[in-house]
């Protein structure tokens, strides 16, 4: 045996990784996605360089969508210098030429696990969501042929009665990510891991938001102006983490979400978790329109 046997002859890679057959069919989905929005659907989710569970879902729908044309933003926590987002970021501007950059602005297409930016995301941009998990019946209802047919049914009764447990229980409902939200009055979706504080910024909002997950092959969208809400009781409002009195140790930010970095001596201090905000307000520079202003959200 010789090592030309066990190679092939080589050959260039489909533009932007994926074959033609994969982005057609991602296509499809996406389109059937945004015409019911929150609804789950199906594909056939490829291998990726990377592996399932750091972002497959999510990369998968950002090849589909990117063209030379594109300027692609890679955020990881909130962060663009993180490994992960640094990694993926690179991956794409080589297999497709798009241009990449940090600042949300700028951005055409943006890729994120756990956040949405601070600053406002317009029409002409999408925003992709790493999806770890996208069944929101899953904490209720592990068997996924059922809860497919409570979601047929829309018999969401269980996942109000979690949250009133956790009322009971507690005081107030624990759900700190990926907080179950009625999509246009039909669909409950789990809208990522984002925290409470990033659920307002999907509701109404003028960009497209595309939820996908490589692992449980599962994709769902948020198309622009469409109605995202929150599962809350009348007499128990909807809460967002309490940040408006923190102030970011490097850049003097208040009422943005922050990130805590634990002391030595016990204490906490807090930064912006939107790490090119932070970038932003450090350099003197304007931002561009933000959600919230002061902790109170403007939509």
């Amino acid at each position: 045996m010789s090592l030309d046997t066990l190679t092939r002859p080589w050959k260039a890679f489909s533009y932007g990784f994926l074959d033609a057959s994969a982005k057609r069919e991602m296509r499809r989905k996406i389109l059937k996605a945004i015409a019911v929005p929150g609804c789950q659907m199906p594909y056939a989710s490829r291998e990726v360089p990377i592996a399932r569970g750091w972002g497959t879902g999510g990369l998968q729908a950002t090849l589909t969508l990117v063209n030379p044309g594109s300027v692609v933003k890679v955020i990881d926590q909130g962060a663009d210098d993180s490994v992960n987002a640094a990694s993926i970021r690179r991956f794409i501007a080589r297999v497709s030429g798009a241009a990449t950059t940090l600042d949300t602005v700028q951005a055409t297409i943006i890729q994120s696990r756990h956040r949405v930016p601070e600053e406002k995301l317009r029409a002409d941009q999408v925003l992709v969501l790493q999806v770890p998990n996208p069944e929101p019946l899953r904490p209720v209802e592990p068997n996924m042929s059922v809860a497919r047919q409570m979601h047929a049914d829309a018999d969401y009764g269980r996942m109000w009665l979690q949250l009133y447990e956790q009322i009971v229980r507690v005081g107030r409902v624990m759900q700190g990510a990926s907080y179950p939200s009625l999509v246009n009055g039909r669909h409950v979706m789990t809208p990522s891991p984002i925290p409470r504080w990033d659920v307002p910024k999907l509701n109404m909002a003028k960009h497209l938001t595309i939820l996908s997950a490589g692992r449980e092959k599962r994709l769902f969208a948020v198309p622009p102006f469409t109605r995202v809400e929150p599962l809350v009781f009348d007499d128990v409002p909807y809460r967002v983490e309490d940040h408006a009195g923190l102030t970011c140790r490097r850049s003097g930010a208040r009422g943005v979400f922050m990130n805590e970095i634990p002391q030595e001596d016990g204490t906490s201090q807090h930064e912006v978790s939107d790490s090119q905000l932070g970038v932003k307000l450090l350099n003197g520079e304007e931002p561009g329109e933000m959600w919230y202003r002061d902790g109170v959200f403007r939509p």
